[in-house]
């Protein structure tokens, strides 16, 4: 077969349905879905805006590939734009080339096992995932009001610190998609900070595998709270060198400003959650709203905006900031001493320096990490707020030691179908700026 004819070369590189179709190729039904259908919109609101995408001549319109392997994509993330000059008249996100199958491995893998697969899914914010993941586990086995107060507390100070983290690095990469570079550089040297603290109590900068059923796997080490208390001395004084390089910036203001904007009524049909819903003025925290370990007993302002736009969502984030430290002093002052992890055999296993000292101490370590731990029939969702928004762990055991399915709902995945009505109409350069404002992790888009 030749390799010179188009259509074979077009059929090697085609996607099938996920492809953006050109206006000719189009029914109106397709159509009103790609414009507005999913948004609940009346007939008359669908055709009048599929009237205005159909205004364009074709022959002066162009589609074009914006990624997979675009720098600005934060993962190989591909748009297609139809582009009319420098103005997006549609956007269709392409997803699966980081298709990993997480979920599908969480079902070969025992409970005890699961940590080291969800961790990986959102790598900017992996002790959210373990949370989740172990709090779905502990409420099918029915412990989680057993849980030590230490583990619960312990697990409060690694996400804040962790939701402290994913921000900063999303205004290293915020600032460096929209040519603010220096940003980058400090962004990152404040994440380098957190990161060095949970290498000194998980062993690892990334991919913990720390927070697990039954509480967590070490207690924190000598001096943690010296560590701490270290960063949160750091942070106040870069975050105010970072509002007078960006905040108040003329020319980041106009990069933001009304760019990508989205409402309440589109963020909610769409399902967006975190940043992007708080930025329409909805104030919904399941840390508030639906708490979970000891949120209700520590105090903290939901952060909203107000017109939805990519300058709201920089500066809920920016003022995230802020909050989670307000939230780890609180939790300095109230970390309890004993356990960190629970006293059941059937789920811990035993003290690392009884396994020199006892046969049956080493023969329940060896069956906890091969065999794990059966947890009853049944089904579960755990829904906790990530830095991404609202991320969920359903599980279902068929009384075997390892789940009979397993679903993650990942808000990055749920957060990008937005990303098609926040760019419609604007140009091709705020593209960048959108996709930013999102701060999408695609290994959790493509779990």
């Amino acid at each position: 077969m030749s390799t010179t004819n188009p259509h074979v070369i077009a059929a090697g590189t085609s996607e099938g349905g996920q492809e953006l179709l050109s206006r000719s190729e189009l029914t109106a039904k397709e159509l009103f879905r790609e414009v507005g259908a999913v948004l609940r919109m009346s007939e008359a609101e669908a055709a009048a805006l599929a009237e205005i995408q159909t205004e364009a001549p074709e022959d002066q319109t162009m589609i074009i590939n914006m990624g997979p392997q675009h720098p600005s994509t934060h993962g190989v993330l591909r748009l297609m734009l139809e582009l009319q000059g420098e103005t997006v008249l549609r956007c269709k996100p392409i997803i699966g080339y980081l298709h990993t199958g997480m979920e599908k491995t969480g079902e070969n893998l025992t409970y005890m096992q699961g940590g080291t697969n969800v961790t990986r899914m959102d790598y900017l914010s992996p002790l959210n995932n373990e949370l989740v993941f172990s709090l779905a586990v502990e409420k099918l086995l029915g412990i989680e009001a057993e849980i030590p107060e230490r583990a619960v507390w312990m697990r409060m100070l690694l996400s804040e610190l962790n939701r402290m983290s994913s921000h900063l690095l999303f205004l290293a990469t915020n600032g460096m998609d929209i040519g603010a570079v220096s940003m980058m550089l400090y962004g990152w040297r404040e994440r380098e900070e957190v990161l060095r603290f949970f290498q000194k109590v998980t062993g690892l900068r990334m991919n913990h595998n720390f927070i697990r059923p039954g509480g967590v796997a070490a207690d924190l080490p000598t001096g943690w709270r010296d560590d701490v208390l270290d960063i949160l001395a750091l942070l106040p004084s870069r975050l105010e060198e970072y509002d007078i390089l960006m905040t108040g910036q003329p020319i980041w203001r106009e990069r933001l400003q009304g760019v990508g904007a989205i409402t309440a009524r589109e963020a909610m049909a769409l399902g967006a959650t975190g940043p992007i819903l708080r930025s329409t003025g909805v104030a919904w925290d399941l840390r508030r709203d639906m708490p979970y370990l000891r949120y209700s007993e520590v105090e903290f302002d939901v952060v909203v905006g107000q017109y939805g736009d990519a300058y709201d969502r920089y500066a809920i984030r920016f003022n995230e900031i802020r909050e989670s430290m307000r939230i780890v002093y609180q939790i300095l002052d109230r970390m309890p001493g004993g356990n960190y992890r629970i006293q059941n055999k059937k789920v811990t296993p035993p003290p690392r320096a009884r396994i020199d000292e006892s046969m049956e101490a080493l023969i329940h370590h060896f069956k906890i990490f091969t065999e794990g731990f059966k947890v009853p029939e049944g089904e579960v969702y755990v829904g906790i707020e990530s830095p991404r928004g609202e991320i969920g762990c359903y599980i279902v055991s068929d009384g075997t030691s390892t789940p009979y399915r397993m679903h993650v709902r990942a808000p990055s995945f749920v957060n990008i179908q937005a990303l098609p009505h926040m760019m419609r109409g604007g140009l091709v350069a705020d593209a960048v700026a959108v996709i930013s404002s999102v701060d999408p992790v695609l290994g959790e888009v493509d779990r």
